[in-house]
């Protein structure tokens, strides 16, 4: 293994020593590609080897890592990093047990390397199926939270793929400590250390070169605010994998169910404010408004959650509701903001959705299965859910063990993306002397 490949993959605290992004850069996609090329040949208890490794070593190192988030968090707070920013920065006992332990849970996964499907024989007598296969190189580009560098390396080596991960600056010593356990497990089970590596400079320049490099990496993944991923969706010439915004809709039907209509727009919207599945606009159906949104305000007046509405949702509740304008229709609000629309029938429940929303995540709370089944069958999202909360869209509530983004494009991923999403499929073909006349 060459050198430049070991000390990418340890990270450093500091830009410093790099003086050619680009040509650093290029040294790393090489050897991402032929780390790509060695992975085919790596079967499927090597990498749970490398996976078990990286653990134990993230166990054993448990006071750098912590240390060197400490480090991370004092200059994120000196630099004036707002709390939401800082929460997701943080490592605490806790959240390294979520990563050593999320560990375990992708070594358990099935690896969907190799799997062969849809085999059937041809009037030839050839039999055709498919298999499948690593994308090859997967550049990462996110920002604060340390704990994606270990996430992202985890479910690049199960599925069989090289990685190059690129944090954000804020973390840039947690990162490099972390790294420093994944190159100690690679190395251990004796797997390629470029397998993985994290980009050591903080400059830039360094993340227009990634999403640049066609020659070395197959797919970009960014994972982090609008600002970062309008910018690589503008400049990258690599193809990707990636959601802008999410606003997602809860849309409560005439024959909804009140307690359940409730307890799923409290829990979508107040669970958590900051992820892209939450709750942003409530859509209520007319018959159904008058008697429920004094409840729902209720309940969202206890969580301290600001409500703006549309004229007949402040003609119930009041004058205290903001008048909701159009730019609230669009907002992902990320906060304990909520925007409240009453509609008449679902045909303009799914017109709203069609018109201001980002394709994420949609939920109907009916109890009309012909109504349910419409609603999954015509609103265009990356996820549908009826009669539960939107904060179920998620690669571990899924059943995928983990995910290293959600998806709301429609090639070649869509929705949370487990290991089968960084993986493709190639035409395999079995025969026995055939010819083609």
């Amino acid at each position: 293994m060459t050198a430049h490949a070991t000390h990418s993959v340890i990270g450093t605290a500091e830009a410093g020593g790099i003086d050619d992004v680009d040509a650093y850069m290029q040294r790393l996609g090489q050897g991402a590609r032929d780390a790509a090329t060695a992975m085919r040949r790596v079967d499927t208890a090597s990498k749970n080897a490398a996976l078990a490794a990286m653990a134990r070593h993230l166990e054993a190192a448990r006071a750098e890592v912590l240390a060197a988030n400490a480090r991370d968090l004092e200059r994120g707070r000196t630099n004036g990093l707002d709390a939401a920013l800082l929460d997701r920065l943080a490592l605490d006992e806790a959240r390294l047990d979520g990563m050593i332990d999320g560990l375990a849970q992708v070594a358990a996964l099935p690896d969907p390397v190799g799997e062969i499907d849809g085999l059937r024989a041809r009037p030839s007598g050839i039999q055709v199926g498919q298999m499948r296969v690593p994308l090859g190189v997967i550049g990462i580009i996110y920002e604060s939270r340390p704990n994606v560098t270990l996430e992202a390396a985890s479910l690049c080596l199960k599925s069989g793929n090289a990685c190059i991960l690129r944090g954000g600056s804020e973390a840039r010593e947690s990162n490099a400590a972390i790294a420093s356990c994944i190159r100690l497990g690679l190395e251990e089970a004796g797997l390629p250390l470029a397998a993985v590596q994290v980009v050591a400079t903080t400059d830039r320049a360094a993340v227009g070169r990634l999403i640049s490099m066609p020659a070395y990496v197959d797919v970009i993944i960014p994972r982090g605010g609008k600002s970062l991923i309008e910018r690589i969706t503008r400049e990258a010439s690599v193809p990707m994998i990636k959601h802008l915004e999410g606003i997602c809709h809860v849309y409560i039907e005439a024959s909804a169910d009140p307690e359940k209509a409730l307890a799923i727009a409290v829990n979508a919207k107040t669970q958590r404010y900051g992820t892209c599945n939450t709750l942003e606009t409530l859509l209520v159906d007319g018959s159904m408004a008058v008697s429920l949104l004094p409840r729902l305000a209720a309940a969202y007046a206890e969580h301290e959650v600001e409500l703006r509405g549309c004229e007949r949702t402040r003609e119930i509740l009041g004058a205290d509701v903001t008048p909701a304008s159009e730019a609230d229709w669009e907002a992902e609000y990320l906060a304990p903001v909520l925007a409240i629309r009453v509609v008449d029938g679902i045909e303009e429940a799914m017109a709203h959705i069609e018109r201001y929303g980002s394709r994420h995540t949609d939920a109907i709370v009916t109890e009309n299965y012909g109504l349910a089944r419409r609603f999954m069958a015509e609103v265009d999202s990356s996820s549908v859910i009826v009669n539960a909360s939107t904060r179920f869209a998620d690669g571990g509530e899924y059943g995928l063990g983990a995910e290293i983004g959600t998806s709301t494009d429609r090639l070649h991923a869509r929705g949370p993306v487990g290991l089968e999403g960084l993986t493709t499929r190639k035409y395999v073909v079995f025969g026995d002397g055939q010819i083609r006349s």
